[in-house]
């Protein structure tokens, strides 16, 4: 387990929703088992859980029309009644934020749920590692968070990406571990 306060310390677990899991391809029964461990670990050490999730209104009136967001939201579909896959469902009490963009905190309370509880450090779990994942760690630095992020609990459709993301631009901001590290 990793060295942490547990009354400060919050797992989040991004954008694991029927809409984005597809891009997870036949990686997910895994995928899934393991961040199924790491919640479970956190829940034990007493962390707080949240979930965030993208959600608009019908007709996204949220997003601009025309927008690089907006084409890719409404070509998908969904997201107006978000809800985390079953193999990771909420348990009663975990905060769940819903955001109107990228990044966990952009058009959500995430931060101020998070500061009512008196959280300093985040670890983050979540699809797409060069979406969520990477607006989330640089917007949650910014407001001096301490950040973990769990290479094999975040994933990309892009490998390379997902990689050059762990391995050069989060290992300055972030101390990035593994499932492993966090359920022992």
């Amino acid at each position: 387990m990793i060295a942490v306060d547990p009354s400060r310390t919050a797992l989040l677990v991004m954008d694991m929703q029927k809409e984005v899991v597809p891009m997870l391809g036949d990686k997910g029964p895994a995928f899934f088992e393991r961040t199924a461990g790491v919640i479970a670990a956190a829940r034990k050490a007493q962390w707080q859980v949240l979930y965030v999730v993208v959600g608009f209104r019908p007709g996204y009136p949220e997003l601009k029309a025309g927008t690089a967001m907006h084409e890719r939201v409404s070509k998908m579909g969904g997201f107006v009644a978000p809800e985390v896959v079953a193999q990771l469902k909420p348990e009663p009490g975990d905060p769940v934020i819903v955001k109107k963009r990228v990044s966990a905190f952009m058009g959500s309370d995430l931060d101020v749920v998070l500061r009512a509880k008196g959280i300093d450090t985040l670890v983050l779990t979540g699809i797409s590692t060069s979406g969520v994942v990477l607006s989330t760690v640089r917007y949650a630095g910014d407001l001096d968070f301490k950040l973990f992020v769990v290479r094999d609990c975040c994933a990309d459709p892009d490998e390379e990406v997902h990689r050059v993301l762990m391995d050069k631009l989060f290992a300055r901001q972030t101390t990035v571990v593994t499932a492993a590290d966090i359920t022992g």
